[in-house]
């Protein structure tokens, strides 16, 4: 090899190096930062956490009537098709039921420029404020739990916190509230400030199709369940898929072991004997 084909190797060897070095560096800081909690988030216990949890359908139906009962004036879920709540490991409501409840929402429709009630095939309307977040996506855009960044270790056990935080947020307001700017804000522990959202959940404020008790609690946890499955509605699938994709490769690790060893059986056999 030649001296500048050397320097060349020697130069690309001491970038790497750098580069590796500086990622080492950097990587607690990046960890602390994107791990970091705000405010107070608690772990609540949801069915669907786990390699093997699935969505408590009883539940998603409870959190969806929160939605539309305590949530839906302001917020929106303009990612969810109205159809979808009669999907498998959903709401899983009747098809008439899912027909009639979209027949309570208006959408607005480009061909006849005006307002009609939604179709099945129809979305979620928008959020109806600015400052209203629409919730789709909510519990994918809340981390509640620090962990080894990156090795989805507490996301598998745990969750991805979203939920958690969800619930934690709507059970954690202290009843303090404060003037700032001549806008009421209100005391959140699980944001860690002031939110200028009041309240919306308070015992026995509806009344469950199922007969569950409607407490604060209840409501918040069952809101926060539903939405996980906005966000993750195939989850009960994908989890399936990765326990057959476990087995499966268990089994082809497997007869490859077995398959190596007689290979090489007679090669071993061989060497003993010399």
């Amino acid at each position: 090899m030649t001296a500048n084909g050397k320097d060349i190797r020697m130069t690309l060897r001491n970038l790497t190096l750098a580069a590796v070095a500086a990622a080492a560096i950097a990587l607690p800081a990046g960890m602390a930062e994107a791990t970091k909690v705000k405010g107070e988030v608690t772990n609540f216990d949801f069915s669907f956490q786990g390699p093997f949890g699935t969505y408590d359908r009883n539940q998603l139906q409870r959190g969806l009537q929160v939605y539309h009962e305590a949530c839906s004036a302001c917020h929106g879920l303009e990612y969810v098709a109205f159809r979808t709540l009669s999907d498998r490991g959903g709401p899983e409501l009747p098809e008439d039921q899912m027909r009639a409840f979209a027949d309570m929402y208006e959408v607005w429709d480009p061909e006849e420029r005006d307002w009609r009630p939604a179709e099945a095939n129809d979305h979620f309307p928008e959020s109806q404020f600015e400052g209203a977040p629409d919730l789709s996506l909510m519990t994918k855009a809340r981390a509640g739990f620090s962990g080894p960044y990156g090795l989805g270790i507490n996301q598998m056990m745990k969750g991805i916190g979203g939920p958690e935080y969800v619930a934690s947020f709507l059970l954690g307001y202290t009843g303090e509230d404060d003037f700032q700017a001549g806008a009421l804000f209100y005391e959140n522990k699980a944001y860690g400030g002031w939110v200028s959202m009041a309240p919306v959940l308070f015992d026995d404020m509806i009344e469950y199709a199922d007969g569950t008790p409607a407490t604060e609690e209840q409501m918040a946890l069952d809101v926060a369940a539903f939405l996980t499955w906005t966000a993750e509605p195939h989850q009960n699938r994908r989890k399936s898929a990765g326990f057959v994709g476990v087995i499966f490769l268990g089994v082809l690790g497997s007869l490859l072991y077995l398959s190596n060893k007689q290979l090489w059986a007679p090669v071993k056999r061989k060497a003993k004997k010399s």
